[in-house]
């Protein structure tokens, strides 16, 4: 089996092995080193500034950034200063400021990280590429295809790059499938089947306000919609959703979608109240591909792929190990080197736009009833 796709991204490789074939570790850079020069090249460090100290941003992605090879959080900015000032403190990060605005002006930054909560995610993704800012923001995109659209526009006027922090696309384990798929392993694609789930109620919880784009499908039912996308290399012509709202927050909190593909099938659930799990498996017409913890495995563990070909249902199948990878250091890596010329994004707009196309068509429809078609924006 080739790693040549798992090792597709400029720059960075990560280990694929089966039967113990010889692995190493993912390259990072040490927190004592010159932050504005990456080790062992000529790329400049992309400096980093962060709208809002979001779980996401604080816990995750900062000190991924921080570990990364081509970049560095220098500025965190809050309505509240003393927040901000604590996540620099415990961060390090250098600069502390009080607003958005400040955080824009600030000449030292080349990139932002925007996880605001998603109805923030268009308009201060804007004011950011207008600031002279590439801006990687969070997902979803937008709360709407048609919202996402602005961006194109923007983004031309500029030349800032912008980017869908969708951090599956840096994990090779996916581009390991993708090929494992496209080589025809399993025989042609007939359905890719996810699961996505987690308990949380929680009133102050941004995703339990519906008209900050709240809701499971915005959440996490966006992840198996992207997977199914991905692997059957064309865009669903119909789609049929089905909710169950929330009766105090409105939102919904438990979503089943089917995609109608040219070639396929793609069928996914995702809650919000219910027992934490995730699975997905693609079936073909001679074998299966199971993706164990698929979309945020942890970053310390090898992550697995079990390929099955046999009729016996009692088969362990073939396992394919790839050596842990922080999917959230690649990305901030990979978003690094299109900025500097050097790859492209881990997400073009485009497919970010062709998402959110499928996430409308699936609200669509769960309205109505009945199938909706996936259809260009109005």
């Amino acid at each position: 089996f080739s790693c040549a796709a798992a090792s597709s991204m400029v720059g960075l490789k990560a280990p694929l092995h089966s039967n113990g074939a010889a692995s190493q570790d993912p390259p990072h850079v040490g927190q004592n080193q010159d932050p504005t020069l990456a080790t062992s090249t000529n790329i400049p460090m992309l400096r980093w500034g962060v709208l809002g100290v979001a779980n996401i941003a604080t816990k995750t992605v900062i000190p991924a950034i921080q570990r990364s090879r081509f970049g560095r959080v220098v500025a965190i900015a809050s309505r509240d200063l003393a927040k901000a000032q604590r996540a620099s403190k415990e961060l390090g990060i250098i600069a502390a400021h009080g607003s958005y605005d400040d955080l824009l002006a600030d000449t030292s930054i080349d990139a932002v990280y925007n996880p605001l909560p998603n109805h923030l995610h268009v308009p201060w993704t804007i004011k950011a590429m207008e600031s002279g800012k590439h801006v990687l923001c969070e997902k979803p995109i937008a709360m709407t295809a048609a919202e996402a659209e602005k961006l194109r526009a923007v983004q031309t006027a500029t030349g800032m790059q912008c980017c869908e922090a969708f951090m599956v696309r840096s994990h090779p384990r996916w581009h390991a499938v993708s090929e494992l798929v496209a080589s025809g392993r399993i025989g042609p694609l007939r359905l890719v089947d996810g699961h996505f789930s987690y308990f949380r109620v929680d009133a102050n919880d941004v995703r339990s306000r519906k008209e900050w784009g709240g809701g499971v499908l915005m959440d996490i039912g966006c992840y198996p919609i992207l997977i199914a996308r991905w692997l059957f290399g064309r865009e669903p012509n119909r789609v049929f959703g089905a909710m169950e709202i929330d009766p105090v927050f409105g939102v919904d909190r438990l979503v089943s979608a089917i995609l109608e593909f040219p070639n396929g099938r793609a069928t996914s659930n995702c809650g919000g109240q219910l027992f934490a799990r995730q699975t997905l498996n693609c079936f073909g017409t001679t074998g299966c591909i199971q993706v164990d913890v698929p979309f945020n495995p942890p970053s310390d563990l090898p992550s697995t792929i079990h390929v099955y070909g046999e009729s016996n249902l009692a088969s362990p199948g073939e396992p394919i190990t790839l050596d842990a990878v922080n999917q959230y250091m690649l990305q901030s890596d990979n978003f690094a080197l299109a900025v500097r010329g050097l790859g492209s994004m881990p997400m073009s707009l485009d497919d970010s736009i062709a998402n959110m196309r499928v996430i409308d068509s699936l609200k669509r429809s769960a309205e109505s009833g009945g199938w909706e078609s996936v259809r260009e924006s109005r």
